[in-house]
């Protein structure tokens, strides 16, 4: 008899070291909701390449992937109203796509066992994303140090700087007191105009206009939403606009250094994937940057020349403005 006890316990010890390590729904399909904060260039690439990449590890490993896409329209309420619904529909795992996105899946998911992956959260720390047992990512964290010493390059005789950005967008909140400070260092002026909705964010951009010599924006969802508009208005006045992401370049923008967003995406759906097939909860991983991008129509208009930018990186990709 206690021959069977000992059996019995060391079965169930086993069975509880392999509980948790992995998620399946009970039809044998994982099921993933993809929470995007809002719709932009940037967002849409990370969640296509993120779901070609599902459909690919579906393929090639034999198993069931089921995702859906949600989308917040840059609103928290909006998004704890997804939040709700993904967690009581039951899926396996949620992948949010930004900050606020993420943010308001993991206020949904509190005390529950369900792993949360998130995307493109450029502070983790500063968004309150780490520590959490349930939760880790990808991170897009900008360099904004070299976006900036980009910018001296182009133009040493830089007097001001325009700081554009939305004071509700966790993103921006690091990379903006790094500029700061950079700026301080440097006893370059700056100016901060800001926005959040579509109007309030081109009445910034045009408040700039004959008052700087160069604009900064970081990964700002806000900005992103009207990033053309943005482009068109800074260029128009001969004022260059760095950003931080390429999307923004495509825009209209003209130069970043940052991070490949296709590449993110597929790395969050590796991650996301290898939790759900039974991998350990690992740390947030910061994506590798280092890529500068150059829109060559803008800097035309612009009249720089950006070979200076040949001796700061290794890649530099040239686009030109989407229609």
């Amino acid at each position: 008899m206690k021959k069977l006890i000992c059996v019995m316990l060391t079965v169930l010890m086993i069975a509880s070291l392999f509980a948790g390590c992995g998620a399946k729904a009970d039809d044998g399909v994982y099921k993933i909701a993809i929470v995007q904060q809002l719709d932009h260039a940037s967002l849409n690439e990370i969640r296509t390449a993120m779901e070609a990449r599902l459909d690919e590890i579906a393929a090639q490993k034999g198993i069931k992937i089921e995702y859906k896409d949600f989308n917040g329209q840059n609103d928290a309420t909006v998004l704890n109203q997804i939040g709700a619904q993904v967690v009581s529909d039951g899926y396996d795992a949620i992948i949010p796509i930004a900050t606020t996105a993420a943010q308001c899946m993991v206020t949904a998911a509190e005390g529950k066992d369900i792993p949360i992956i998130y995307s493109a959260i450029s502070d983790p720390v500063e968004a309150g994303l780490t520590g959490l047992s349930t939760v880790t990512g990808v991170s897009d964290a900008l360099n904004t140090p070299f976006i900036l010493d980009m910018m001296l390059a182009a133009n040493p005789d830089i007097q001001t700087v325009g700081l554009l950005y939305s004071n509700s967008e966790p993103n921006s909140a690091t990379p903006i007191r790094e500029a700061k400070a950079y700026l301080d260092s440097k006893n370059i002026a700056y100016i901060e105009k800001t926005g959040n909705t579509a109007d309030e964010v081109i009445a910034a951009a045009s408040a700039l206009v004959g008052r700087c010599d160069a604009v900064f924006t970081p990964t700002d969802n806000a900005i992103m939403a009207v990033a053309p508009t943005v482009a068109e208005t800074l260029a128009g006045a001969g004022i260059a606009h760095y950003a931080g992401a390429d999307s923004f370049v495509t825009a209209g923008s003209f130069a970043t250094c940052g991070v490949n967003y296709t590449e993110l995406g597929i790395y969050t759906a590796d991650m996301a994937m290898d939790v759900l097939l039974g991998g350990q909860m690992p740390e947030f991983h910061v994506m590798d940057g280092g890529i500068i991008t150059v829109n060559t129509d803008t800097a035309k208009a612009l009249g720089i020349d950006y070979s200076v930018f040949s001796a700061m990186a290794n890649t530099i990709v040239e686009v030109t403005t989407a229609s």
